[in-house]
């Protein structure tokens, strides 16, 4: 299942706290007993006699209530990679216990994300997808176990008295007025709350736990909410809901996962779910040893938001033209800028992970999309700034192929035809009519050459009325073409891309940088007011997309939805999955070629 390729520079494994726990419970044994049914939600009693033959199981738990994004990937690479080193199996579950918030549009987003990461959740001998929604019957039951051995109890107090009663991080909570009710009491409404009796927010169920502990995770959580809404899964079947924290536990349980991996957010909540777990597997319902939750740092990058309301509202407020705009961090934004893959498995194993937070530089993020891409993509060649070049002494009507290796190292990738002729399109910065020091492209009198074409020596330009420069003029030495005897009877410094003006065609480039201007957006920067709070939105960068018209060689014209590329000196690029048509792709830049944003290299 977790068979995601590893290539021969990732295959040495970094050692960190999450495998060091896993190896200590695999030399112990500690999961050898655990039983199997291959059909999670049976109670731990009426369990399959069968061995897990998974040697640990992790899962990727999302909540479809929006797109995944660059953290989710980390936890992605993070959960199937471990069960995939450790020939275990990881589950894909789908945590719907919000039916407010929840729509089938995000279910097949994520699953679509997490494949195209490239990991997956089924084989011939399991299907490890499941959904919360799965298991309502069981958390309906666990609830009302709780309730049965006093652990748990319906409050009528209203959302504003439970949270003036819940204490502080310095004072006990008070004990609800409500906490002595009898246990038959309690069954009987928590009855009626499923039966539909009650409106929204007038019941709820709580575990009673200790309203003066220190922790106040554990003053008496909510566990059972009231919701009158349709589910994506289950419909109008349900009017009452379990709480996250109380259906996380459960669903890892029934599910037979060893270890529960989550951010450090969880951490606090920690006490809650061994809590749960525990008086479960007292009364039978779940099987020991229960699932260890273990936390990790969750992912920081600077120039980048990862707040679930903030990228929503970039979305809703149409700073950036959807969930899948190439300048926003969620994985649909990410495939279509043309990062690849294989680029997010190299970053996940490059930050590894640790308890202590830290931020990312964005520079090492694009940095592994271009050690991937410099090994896979093919090279093309593409003027972005067109300036039209005159070869003055090549023959009228006449052209030629130049044969060219689509990858410098790795002959295996073949060769392809770059036509040439005598009138070609470059660079408008590779030409200065009164050249800077150190310059050494073209300028009158000075020799470069035409990369897998001729040296060509600058006689002139031509400029229009108002002196800007649009033709430059040359005349070519015949004997000095790439590849043959006398490519090397002439030395030149300048080596310049070009493509055909007669061959090549223009088309859409789109030009993409990061999104934000500063590496913290919304931060508070030096020489601000005290009492100045700023406003994540003032930090977008103007210059996050540039839409140009480029000349491109004929190769490219074959280019499908997704094929990436090196245009050489400018960067990696890919052509986009939703705008590209046959035969007239749309190229959107992935990275530049150095850490310079906005800025083509030279």
């Amino acid at each position: 299942m977790s068979n995601a390729p590893k290539d021969a520079s990732t295959v040495a494994l970094a050692t960190n706290f999450i495998r060091n726990i896993i190896d200590a419970d695999l030399a112990s044994g500690k999961h050898a007993q655990r039983r199997w049914s291959g059909q999670p939600g049976l109670a731990a009693q009426q369990l399959a006699s069968d061995l897990d033959q998974a040697k640990i199981r992790t899962r990727f738990p999302p909540e479809p209530n929006g797109y995944l994004h660059f953290g989710h990937a980390k936890s992605i690479c993070l959960n199937f990679g471990l069960a995939r080193d450790y020939g275990g199996r990881c589950h894909l579950r789908f945590d719907d216990t919000n039916p407010e918030k929840e729509e089938k549009e995000y279910v097949d987003s994520i699953i679509d994300a997490v494949h195209w990461l490239g990991f997956a959740w089924q084989d011939d001998k399991e299907n490890n997808l499941y959904y919360a929604s799965d298991y309502f019957d069981w958390m309906i039951a666990s609830a009302e176990y709780l309730i049965a051995s006093g652990n748990a109890y319906v409050d009528s107090q209203s959302a504003e008295e439970m949270r003036a009663n819940r204490g502080t991080l310095t004072q006990a909570g008070k004990d609800s007025p409500y906490r002595k009710r009898s246990v038959e009491e309690n069954m009987d409404l928590f009855k009626r709350m499923q039966a539909g009796e009650f409106a929204d927010g007038t019941l709820i169920l709580r575990a009673k736990i200790d309203m003066a502990s220190p922790n106040i995770n554990l003053r008496d959580p909510a566990i059972y909410r009231i919701r009158h809404a349709t589910h994506h899964n289950t419909g109008d079947k349900w009017c009452v809901y379990p709480m996250y924290t109380f259906a996380h536990p459960i669903e890892d349980a029934l599910e037979n996962i060893t270890h529960s991996i989550c951010t450090l957010e969880f951490e606090d909540q920690r006490p809650f779910y061994d809590w749960l777990l525990e008086h479960l597997a007292d009364g039978g319902l779940v099987q020991r040893p229960v699932p260890q939750q273990i936390e990790f740092s969750r992912l920081n990058l600077t120039y980048v938001i990862l707040s679930k309301r903030k990228l929503i509202q970039l979305v809703e407020e149409k700073h950036v033209s959807g969930w899948d705009d190439p300048r926003m961090p969620t994985l649909v934004g990410a495939r279509r800028r043309g990062y690849s893959p294989e680029g997010f498995h190299l970053f996940a194993e490059r930050i590894g992970v640790s308890k202590a937070d830290s931020l990312i530089d964005y520079v090492l993020f694009e940095d592994c999309m271009r050690e991937v891409m410099n090994e896979s993509a093919e090279r093309r060649f593409a003027v972005l700034d067109p300036l039209r070049l005159i070869i003055d002494n090549y023959p009228q009507g006449q052209s030629e192929e130049c044969i060219v290796h689509n990858h410098p190292f790795k002959p295996e990738f073949g060769t392809r035809v770059m036509p040439f002729g005598r009138e070609l399109w470059i660079e408008r910065e590779d030409f200065m009519e009164v050249p800077s020091k150190g310059y050494r492209r073209l300028f009158p009198d000075n020799m470069a050459r035409l990369r897998h074409g001729y040296v060509v020596k600058c006689t002139g330009c031509d400029k229009d009325e108002d002196g800007n420069v649009i033709a430059v003029h040359c005349n070519y030495l015949p004997d000095t073409k790439s590849g043959t005897p006398g490519a090397d009877s002439v030395k030149v410094k300048g080596n310049l891309h070009w493509v055909s003006a007669a061959e090549g065609y223009a088309a859409e480039v789109r030009l993409y940088d990061r999104l934000f201007s500063t590496p913290a957006p919304g931060s508070r920067r030096e020489g601000d007011a005290p009492d100045l709070e700023r406003n994540f939105l003032d930090d977008i960068n103007p210059d996050s997309v540039r839409i140009i018209t480029a000349w491109l060689e004929p190769a490219l014209r074959q280019a499908k939805a997704e094929d990436r590329f090196q245009f050489e000196r400018h960067g990696y690029f890919v052509a986009d999955r939703i705008d590209s048509k046959d035969g007239a792709p749309v190229f959107n830049r992935t990275v530049t070629l150095k850490d310079s944003p906005g800025k083509a290299n030279a």
